[in-house]
């Protein structure tokens, strides 16, 4: 990329030895609008915010939108130097690469070392990414709700919302950027947002919202849908008008092909630097339940590393990271509050290395 535009927003105020940034790395659709501004709500308002565990009258919060993105930062939309979109020609990246741009942006903001790096799903690979490729810029960890690589089974429900992207008649093959305005492939991307979000969410909280019953006005037997079919069609509905299906493809590849540990000496720079983690999983999650964070808690050990792990009992299944629960909040600002261990000395690495 011959260059990058980064989108992201700020609260509270960097302190003048610049040690009290929390950097947020969102969730695979979320973008830079954490907590709530001018009125309108962040996907992580109960959070975040004055007061709260994340205490922007305490700490300057950062939120960057990730690299191939669709909310403001370089992505397949935007224009390559031919002065078309990009489109199916954006550079392949990975994790690190997004990693490294975010590293530049901190270098601007004056951000040498971040005390939190926190995330969730896929914000919770960034963050395992950023102890890896910048551990001496990086005071603590919290992995939320994510796993060390996707399994079989992810990559699995993955195809099925590839699968329907491609195969929308107005896909194109990723060139439907130049098609009318509203022609590109709308039915396709809300096909596989629904399919995405039922492992956001878990039977029994399905089951008690709508159980069986018809959506009202509805026949099921006669052209209708059930309660839950219209509650997924919305959550299609809504999504496509904010997100692009390109960058939905690129993001959940860029996933998919995640695995920090395959390396065994992936770790070795983190050992020493005094940085600790935090792991924390929800009961109803299966989407990246309590077995996926204990496996990254077993390969954090098993290099030594200091990491708190923390199973929250919540009946919202993997979505549940983003609801205000007590023992939740109650765990992030103990954990933010612990005293972070001296850092030893270390050179610190040339972002070049990390293209």
């Amino acid at each position: 990329l011959p260059n990058v535009r980064m989108a992201y927003e700020t609260w509270g105020k960097l302190n003048e030895d610049a040690s009290n940034a929390i950097l947020l790395c969102h969730a695979l659709t979320g973008d830079s609008h954490a907590t709530s501004r001018d009125g309108k709500s962040g996907w992580w308002k109960d959070i975040v915010g004055p007061g709260l565990a994340i205490d922007t009258d305490r700490y300057f919060v950062v939120c960057p939108n990730v690299l191939g993105g669709c909310q403001g930062t370089t992505g397949p939309a935007d224009l390559a130097p031919d002065g078309r979109p990009w489109g199916p020609r954006f550079p392949e990246a990975t994790i690190r690469d997004m990693c490294a741009a975010e590293a530049k942006l901190a270098d601007l903001l004056g951000v040498e070392r971040w005390a939190l790096v926190a995330g969730a799903s896929f914000g919770g690979n960034r963050t395992m990414e950023w102890a890896a490729s910048f551990p001496e810029r990086v005071g603590a960890i919290a992995v939320l709700v994510s796993g060390p690589a996707s399994t079989a089974e992810q990559v699995a429900f993955a195809h099925f919302q590839l699968k329907a992207v491609q195969g929308d008649p107005k896909w194109r093959g990723g060139n439907y950027y130049d098609a009318p305005e509203g022609d590109g492939p709308a039915f396709g991307l809300g096909f596989a947002r629904e399919i995405a979000h039922l492992t956001y969410r878990c039977a029994p909280e399905l089951d008690t919202r709508f159980s069986r019953n018809a959506q009202e006005g509805e026949d099921p037997l006669h052209g209708g849908r059930y309660a839950v079919e219209s509650y997924l069609d919305h959550q299609g509905a809504v999504f496509v008008n904010r997100f692009d299906a390109l960058s939905y493809l690129y993001l959940t590849r860029v996933m998919d092909y995640f695995d920090p540990f395959a390396d065994p000496t992936a770790m070795d720079a983190v050992a020493g630097t005094g940085l600790k983690y935090l792991v924390m999983s929800f009961d109803s999650d299966w989407r990246f339940g309590t077995a996926h964070s204990r496996r990254i808690v077993r390969q954090l050990q098993s290099r030594g590393l200091p990491v708190s792990f923390r199973e929250i009992r919540a009946p919202w299944g993997h979505d549940s990271f983003l609801l205000p629960i007590g023992p939740y909040l109650d765990t992030v600002r103990a954990f933010l509050e612990q005293p972070t261990r001296p850092r030893p000395s270390i050179h610190r690495h040339r972002l070049g290395r990390h293209r």
